[in-house]
């Protein structure tokens, strides 16, 4: 073996591994704002002391929920690459999440500025595509950029800071009315 070389996990480290991050990424789908670590122990079935053997802090259980959630969002946009109408659906449902995992939002905030930055990077990275392909099937407005995806993010998270979840909801609302057009527009020619 290669001096510093990764070795493989064992099965039962990678399932531990995944059970806690699960466990985490549905404790933050919860209303409360603190996810305790005895909590996520317990959800995922396993000893605090293994959630530390994977995760040293907080800050990388976050990282790997975030990269969890990141994921997901991947395999939905490779899931529907052949339907630029979908586009729609994806903002809608990459916001209401934003929403309803608050309490990663906030984790997410304690994390240093370069690591937010390379997950909103992949973030918008992963909606470019679709959105471009949204974009010239005339599904949503040609003067929407892609780093205009996280400025809606954070839009929304003005709306949540100061406002109930059912304003924040509707904000949504009003947002896809105003980037995503309803029937496809034709392009000019």
């Amino acid at each position: 073996m290669l001096y510093g070389a990764q070795t493989p996990r064992r099965r039962d480290a990678q399932r531990n591994r995944s059970a806690i991050v699960e466990a985490a990424t549905e404790l933050m789908l919860g209303r409360h704002t603190a996810v305790l670590m005895p909590e996520i122990a317990r959800r995922a079935g396993v000893g605090q002391a293994t959630i530390y053997r994977h995760f040293p802090d907080r800050q990388a259980l976050t990282a790997a929920v975030v990269a969890h959630e990141l994921a997901r969002l991947e395999a939905y946009v490779a899931a529907n690459a052949d339907r630029p109408a979908a586009f729609r659906d994806l903002l809608a449902e990459l916001l209401r999440t934003q929403i309803a995992m608050r309490p990663l939002v906030l984790h997410v905030r304690r994390l240093d500025r370069q690591t937010r930055d390379r997950y909103q990077q992949r973030m918008i990275t992963t909606l470019t595509a679709p959105l471009r392909r949204a974009q010239q099937a005339g599904y949503v407005r040609a003067d929407l950029a892609p780093a205009d995806l996280a400025l809606l993010c954070t839009m929304i998270e003005g709306v949540v800071e100061s406002a109930d979840d059912s304003a924040a909801t509707r904000s949504i609302d009003l947002m896809l009315e105003g980037v995503c057009i309803g029937e496809p527009v034709p392009a000019a020619e």
